[in-house]
Parts: structure tokens; C-alpha cells; sequence
């Protein structure tokens, strides 16, 4: 144990006093919330500045229109209306899409008695956001227009036309409905299965490549004469995992401190609340411990297989390949929590950190769930441990030879 303790000490004092460690605690974080600030600002501003030219044959529906997008965040968009217009104007308004003279033509052909038809030019293939910003406007104009027809004054027409809000609540398992947001529910369900998955996978790999270079540098042969394989593993294991904590500790504090702030105050106090359970406090930990042991015992025993860290990268897709299957099934995870499908990922100790946060999500999971998740996971790292620790009191001292599949049997057999 004394040794066990000197190797964690060891491997947490390197990591906490590298580079690497300041920059991502205070980088990744930081690198994050520039992404989200930036694709949240830009969003903004969506087809605010774009020049776009209405042509129809009926000119109360073209001013319609034109009045829908030049209205709220798009108040800054320039809309020409060429209203009645002929072939001769769309072929000259084409042309000007062409030289960039606007940036689009939305051509609207309304018979009488018939539901108009339209289309959009442009010169992007991909822009489908002005295309569907263009077909919200379109629908709500044609139904303004109707509306008034059949004698509703405008300001009647438009507030039909705002819709119906839906208050949603969450019915608790004491009969408590409590107010929630599927929108924010998600994101914090989706933000804190990413946060589990980059901190396994990056001190998983830590664990990996320190073996690697320690072994290039015969550093294990030294090191061997007093301390036991076993002692050796379990010493790194430990290490990684504590700094893993410490950085993940360091992120909760801050964002804890960002909370609390004025300014997220102000940003919180529409409907986008985000609120943690204490079930959410205790499972996080619970979960980024055994899914660092399962991946970072995992790492250990291929890296002692492996001669270089480019041998290393070769396995990477195959133990990232949980990762993605659990990502992928977020669709099947938000429509049905319960399903069969979400309740067997959840148990299989791969997947089981990230799906078990997004099913929390939408619903928390029963407790007898969450039981047989964890034992499964406990069960998984003690077999991953058991193989892994006997390939690597093998594989720690074997230079210059492949280790295939016989090869690797023959090191379970020797250990």
C-alpha cells in the first residue's frame, strides 16, 4: 500500500504541475464558452443583413411579407418588392442574384382562387435557414391575408397568428408538479454526459501514454526492483484519478461561482433554468470514478502491449466506439427514457455513464436501476483489472516482439 500511495503521489504531482494541466483546466472551459458564445451571437443575427427581393403578381401579399421580415431580429434586412412582375423582371432579378447585386429572389406566383406557389434563388446551395425563415413568413402572410379577408381586423389576424404557449410540468413520484424546460433539461444532461466523457477518456489515455513513455525509457526496470506490477498499475490508476477530481472539483467551484454571478442571474431569469439535484451531485463523482477506472485499466493493459504511442493510436476508434454508440442513441434516449433499448445501454458498463445522464434528462431513472448499473460497472472493472493487470507485469519488460493474440495468452498464462 505504502508504494501504491508513493506512485499516486508521484503521478498526481506531475500532472497537477504540468502545462497540460493549467491550460485545459483554464483553456477547455474557457475554449467551450467562446464556441457557445459565438454560435449564440451569430445565431442572432441570421439573415439580418441580407438583401432579398419579393416578386409576385399580388402586391398586398409581397408588402405582407415584406413587413414579416423586415420585423424583431431581421429589422436590419433590406426587402425589395416587385409586385405585379413579369418574366422579363424575374429574369433580370435572376441575373442580379447572379452578379451578387442581392442576395436571393423569393418569386411568388398567386392565381386567383389558388394556393400560391413560390421559389427561392440563390447563389448557396446550403441555405436552407433563409429558405425556411422565407416559408414561416410566407405561411404566416397567406394566413394574415385570408384572415383579414374574411373580415378579422389585422390586430386580431396577428395575434392569432402568435400561436399558443405550452406551460409544461413535471409530475414527481409524490404527486408534485414542478415546473420544467425540456430545452434546458437537455443541454445540462447533455453537457454533463460530454464533461464524464472527455475527463475518462483524456486521463484514461494520460494513464496509457505515461506506461508507454516510461516503458521507452526503461524507467519500468529501474522501478521494478521495488515495487510489484500490481503496485505499480494501481499507483498510476489512483494518481489520474485524483487529478481527474481535482480538475473536474476546480470546474464545479468556478461554474458554482459563474451561477451565482449577476450576470447569469439576468441570462436565467426567463424560462432557461438550470437546476441540479443532489441525486445529480452524488451520482457525477460516483460515475466519472468508474468510468475512469473501467477506460483507464482498459488503456493500461493495451498500452502495455504496445511498443510506441503510435501503436497506441491504433486502438483508440475501438475504445472510443462506446462513446459514439451512446451519443448516437441520444435521439431514442429523449423520446423514451424508459424504452428497452435506453434501459439495456444504461446497464452496459461502457455506455452506462453517459446514457444514464441523458436519460436523467428527461426522467430520473428508478433506484434499482441506477444499483444494477453501478454493481455491473463495479463488476466490469474488477474483470478489466484482473486482465489488464496480469498483460501488463508481461507486457511492461517485452521489447521488440508483437504481442498477438497467442502472445497474449501465453502472458495470462506466465502471470
Amino acid at each position: 500500500m505504502r508504494n501504491t500511495l508513493l506512485i499516486a503521489k508521484r503521478e498526481y504531482l506531475e500532472q497537477i504541475k504540468s502545462k497540460a494541466f493549467r491550460l485545459s483546466t483554464i483553456g477547455l472551459p474557457a475554449a467551450l464558452a467562446i464556441v457557445f458564445g459565438i454560435s449564440y451571437l451569430s445565431s442572432l443575427g441570421l439573415g439580418a443583413n441580407k438583401h432579398t427581393a419579393i416578386a409576385s403578381n399580388d402586391g398586398a401579399l409581397a408588402s405582407q411579407l415584406r413587413t414579416r421580415m423586415t420585423s424583431g431580429n431581421d429589422s436590419k434586412a433590406v426587402v425589395d418588392v416587385i409586385a405585379p412582375a413579369t418574366e422579363a423582371d424575374r429574369a433580370a432579378l435572376t441575373e442580379k442574384v447572379r452578379t451578387r447585386a442581392i442576395d436571393g429572389l423569393l418569386w411568388i406566383d398567386a392565381p386567383a382562387g389558388e394556393l400560391p406557389k413560390a421559389s427561392y434563388i440563390s447563389q448557396s446551395a446550403g441555405d436552407f435557414m433563409s429558405s425556411a425563415r422565407l416559408k414561416d413568413a410566407l405561411d404566416s402572410s397567406l394566413l394574415s391575408e385570408q384572415l383579414t379577408q374574411a373580415g378579422l381586423k389585422q390586430a386580431q389576424a396577428d395575434e392569432l397568428l402568435k400561436g399558443v404557449s405550452i406551460e409544461s410540468f413535471q409530475i414527481k413520484k409524490d404527486g408534485q408538479l414542478v415546473k420544467s424546460n425540456a430545452m434546458a433539461s437537455f443541454w445540462k444532461g447533455y453537457a454533463m454526459a460530454l464533461l464524464l466523457t472527455m475527463t475518462t477518456m483524456i486521463y484514461g489515455l494520460n494513464v496509457a501514454r505515461s506506461i508507454i513513455q516510461e516503458k521507452t525509457s526503461r524507467v519500468f526496470e529501474v522501478m521494478l526492483a521495488t515495487v510489484k506490477p500490481g503496485d505499480m498499475l494501481a499507483g498510476k490508476l489512483v494518481g489520474a484519478g485524483a487529478v481527474g477530481l481535482t480538475q473536474i472539483g476546480i470546474w464545479l467551484v468556478a461554474g458554482a461561482v459563474l451561477l451565482a454571478s449577476p450576470m447569469a442571474a439576468v441570462a436565467m431569469s426567463g424560462s432557461f433554468v438550470i437546476h441540479f439535484s443532489w441525486v445529480e451531485c452524488v451520482l457525477f463523482p460516483t460515475y466519472f470514478l468508474l468510468g475512469f477506472l473501467l477506460f483507464s485499466s482498459l488503456f493500461a493493459g493495451l498500452a502495455a502491449t504496445c511498443e510506441t504511442e503510435q501503436e497506441l493510436q491504433m486502438y483508440m476508434p475501438l475504445a472510443a466506439a462506446p462513446t459514439w454508440l451512446s451519443f448516437a442513441m441520444i435521439l431514442l434516449i429523449i423520446n423514451d427514457s424508459n424504452s428497452v433499448w435506453s434501459v439495456l445501454a444504461s446497464f452496459f458498463p461502457p455506455t452506462a455513464p453517459i446514457v444514464m445522464f441523458l436519460r436523467m434528462a428527461s426522467q430520473t431513472p428508478p433506484a434499482w436501476q441506477f444499483g444494477v448499473s453501478i454493481g455491473l460497472m463495479m463488476l466490469s472493472i474488477w474483470g478489466t483489472l484482473w486482465l489488464s493487470s496480469r498483460i501488463y507485469r508481461v507486457g511492461i519488460l517485452m521489447y521488440g516482439k508483437r504481442a498477438t493474440l497467442p502472445e497474449l495468452l501465453r502472458w495470462l498464462r506466465y502471470s
